[in-house]
């Protein structure tokens, strides 16, 4: 049985979204400026360099309807700036101010506060086309910098009610896609030919790759040596870092447990669906992931996330599931 919830189920939804939505702001700014700074160091193959980028966001044939050709600037406005992109950070920002202000009195002055920053940070930075400066990294930073500031200020203000348990779930869900999606740039943008396995081209791009999840660190001190197994293993397995695929979705377990009240098994679809994804990832083996195909992996990964968030929607948000409190 879920126990009685303390908030209305439309609260949730927005306070879910809220989240997803700032990490998918923070996590394209990540992107953006790992490969802003990647593309300093290799040959200037536009295309090879951008087109990937965009294909893992999942918007490819949206950027080819809007500005055909790949270029660097293009491609930065579209991924940052553009309002037609519902996944560029303008409009992830956006949407999060929405989400929040529909659930004003629920959060703190200090979150709407600072969401409203990043909002009119970056509709200032619009109006001033930095897609098109020679180095758009500043705003970058500023972008995740503010992101991280957020999610501070959410933790140390808000309580740990079920909100603020819905929030972690969307935020650890988009994070857990968002690293298996960086985790595929290496398919889609840096896979060498066999002969540059291994080579300085190779293990630059590895670093470059870790560097986007703030991961090369923690990294090299547990591994040391960069090796392709061992990069992949520690993004999708590891049980401590806090990016990792797995870790993500046990944290979101934790939450989804805490609001429902349950300890073992499940009691509903979201809990399921959520158990079996995280399951799979537990006893996984990275090798036998290797041999079959990381690509084809990490895309059945994000399906099975769509699942998790629509079991997530139909058990708390839907309308037909709205409870009656009962004593």
């Amino acid at each position: 049985m879920i126990r009685l919830f303390d908030m209305l189920s439309r609260v949730a939804d927005a306070i879910y979204w809220m989240n997803r939505y700032l990490e998918r702001a923070e996590n394209y700014a990540r992107f953006l400026d790992v490969n802003f700074n990647l593309s300093l160091e290799l040959p200037p193959d536009i295309a090879t360099q951008w087109r990937p980028l965009v294909v893992t966001t999942g918007d490819w044939k949206l950027y080819e309807s809007l500005h055909g050709a790949v270029e660097k600037n293009s491609v930065i406005f579209f991924l940052g700036f553009d309002e037609q992109n519902p996944n560029s950070i303008f409009s992830s920002l956006r949407n999060a101010r929405e989400n929040a202000r529909a659930v004003r009195p629920d959060i703190t002055r200090e979150v709407w506060e600072q969401i409203n920053h990043l909002y009119y940070l970056v509709k200032d930075e619009t109006r001033k086309k930095t897609w098109q400066k020679k180095d758009p990294r500043r705003f970058f930073g500023e972008i995740k910098k503010g992101c991280q500031l957020l999610y501070g200020i959410f933790d140390a203000t808000i309580s740990r009610t079920d909100g603020w348990h819905f929030g972690k779930i969307g935020q650890l869900i988009e994070r857990a896609d968002k690293t298996s999606r960086v985790l595929d740039v290496k398919y889609h943008m840096l896979l060498p030919s066999p002969e540059e396995v291994g080579s300085p081209l190779d293990l630059t791009q590895w670093a470059a790759l870790l560097k986007s999840v703030s991961a090369f660190d923690m990294y090299r001190k547990r591994f040391g040596k960069l090796v392709p197994s061992n990069i992949a293993e520690f993004l999708m397995f590891d049980r401590v870092f806090p990016r990792s695929m797995l870790r993500c979705l046990n944290h979101a377990e934790q939450s989804l447990y805490t609001i429902t009240g349950n300890t073992t098994g499940y009691s509903n679809s979201a809990e399921r669906q959520l158990g079996l994804v995280k399951a799979q990832l537990e006893y996984a083996d990275i090798n036998e992931i290797f041999i079959s195909g990381l690509h084809e992996y990490l895309d059945n990964f994000q399906l099975q996330l769509n699942q998790v968030s629509a079991a997530i929607y139909h058990t708390f948000f839907s309308i037909e599931n709205l409870k009656t409190p009962q004593p």
